[in-house]
């Protein structure tokens, strides 16, 4: 159930989240122009927290929004330490806008807006959710590896899953599967995985890539080849990745059954003891 935190920082100032407050001619507000990230800490520790940060500053720098990224992560820890949540299990939502400025479409010379919040949340050893997916057309824009603010694809491909009694919608683009509408999406066919290609048209999810790692320290074959439409009744499995979805086993696509699943399990069980320290 998604819940309020208690205190939210907006650029420099940590406030109670009845009270934060942002400005109407925030881009971010008008545009959705800005990026925004997500970590999750269990047993004291960060998941790829490197990577998450790596790809919010990519993000970032290929909008040209910048800043100083050492003042970032200390205004984090700050944040943090205030809320006394620095060493406790969470989830950390940042986002970073191109500030406020009279409304133009071009960029205008602003200062970046930073805001941040964190909420306590524990995360199972593994997901053992059975997933059920529904397929829908990929009709968001051409630069999907950008982990933008301005998300309505995404949001209008969730509550179709929602609103049809699933858990996620899978999309796809000119007959091939691309991804979640906030996952990533694998596919396992006589034991070889396949999923869509970091490309444009995909988020390079972190959980993604460690999956791919743990693949190719398990031995396991991974091909980054998109499925197409008329190959998925060959599919043997699937399986969905996120920061905080981590991987869920689908049990359900439309009408098609998806039945044991021993690839899924071996990854689900290699990256709980990654992320756990084992």
């Amino acid at each position: 159930m998604a819940q309020y935190p208690q205190w939210v920082y907006i650029n420099g100032e940590i406030l109670p989240a009845k009270d934060a407050k942002i400005s109407v001619f925030d881009r971010g507000f008008l545009f959705g122009d800005g990026i925004y990230e997500v970590m999750v800490r269990m047993h004291g520790k960060w998941l790829f927290e490197e990577a998450h940060l790596e790809r919010l500053f990519a993000g970032t720098a290929e909008i040209d929004i910048h800043f100083d990224r050492d003042w970032f992560r200390q205004e984090v820890k700050r944040y943090l330490q205030f809320g006394q949540l620095d060493d406790a299990n969470c989830l950390l939502y940042m986002q970073i806008t191109r500030g406020i400025a009279p409304r133009m479409h071009h960029y205008p010379n602003s200062n970046p807006s930073f805001m941040c919040y964190a909420i306590e949340k524990e995360l199972p050893y593994i997901n053992e959710l059975p997933y059920s997916v529904t397929l829908l057309p990929d009709m968001r824009w051409h630069n999907c590896h950008l982990k933008t603010t301005a998300i309505l694809g995404n949001v209008m491909a969730k509550d179709h899953a929602v609103k049809n009694k699933h858990q996620e919608s899978i999309l796809y683009r000119e007959e091939a599967i691309t991804e979640g509408s906030h996952t990533n999406v694998f596919f396992v066919r006589k034991g070889v995985v396949y999923t869509h290609p970091a490309d444009k048209h995909i988020l390079g999810g972190i959980t993604r890539k460690e999956v791919i790692a743990l693949c190719k320290n398990l031995d396991i074959p991974c091909k980054e080849v998109a499925v197409r439409l008329k190959d998925l009744p060959k599919m043997e499995e699937a399986f969905l990745t996120g920061t905080s979805t981590q991987i869920a086993a689908i049990k359900q696509l439309d009408r098609h059954t998806f039945g044991n699943n021993p690839i899924t399990q071996k990854l689900q069980q290699a990256f709980a003891d990654l992320c756990h320290g084992r």
